[in-house]
């Protein structure tokens, strides 16, 4: 445990699983709309990182994407599965870390169900783009930061600390188990 947590009056670390590990994972990753999606993890050089928008996380914790079939990431996938996802919901709160593994298909239905008319921006031809793909990451180990009481509370704990000279901190962390 980190050494701010031992001077902690209160639990700062549960681990999650089951439903409220699903329902934890959603809620992380609806705040943030979008997280970093890092890929070649394994090679020892320089991960490639981009910015991608989760279009869906499944009732299983599965996390869906729609991407290029023709772009750097999805070749880097075909070369090695594994990728690590960054999330960040807001300057104080709601930060996610993914591992997991990922498979690219061309599904349509699941295009179909992941669309949204924005995504013409990326797929001129619509929802029929020949060039969409779907990605879908299977988490493997995630870990969680956050606070127990939302943003406002988590502040007037950490006013009221400092003022006394105590550690007040409203943050829980621990791992999702999906």
């Amino acid at each position: 445990m980190d050494s701010i947590n031992q001077q902690q009056p209160e639990d700062n670390y549960k681990d999650l699983g089951g439903t409220e590990a699903i329902a934890k994972l959603k809620d992380m990753v609806d705040s943030a709309k979008s997280c970093f999606f890092l890929t070649n993890i394994k090679t020892g050089i320089p991960a490639n990182v981009r910015p991608m928008s989760v279009q869906q996380v499944d009732d299983e914790g599965n996390l869906w994407f729609l991407s290029a079939n023709d772009s750097h990431k999805n070749e880097d996938l075909s070369k090695d599965p594994m990728v690590h996802l960054l999330f960040q919901g807001s300057a104080h709160s709601d930060f996610l870390n993914v591992y997991g593994i990922a498979t690219v298909s061309e599904d349509k239905e699941k295009i179909k169900e992941l669309w949204e008319p924005i995504l013409k921006v990326w797929f001129t031809d619509g929802i029929d783009d020949p060039r969409i793909s779907v990605i879908k990451v299977e988490p493997t180990e995630c870990y969680y930061w956050d606070n127990k009481h939302g943003n406002a509370i988590a502040f007037v704990k950490m006013l009221a600390g400092a003022a006394i000279g105590k550690t007040f901190d409203d943050s829980i962390e621990g791992k999702i188990n999906v």
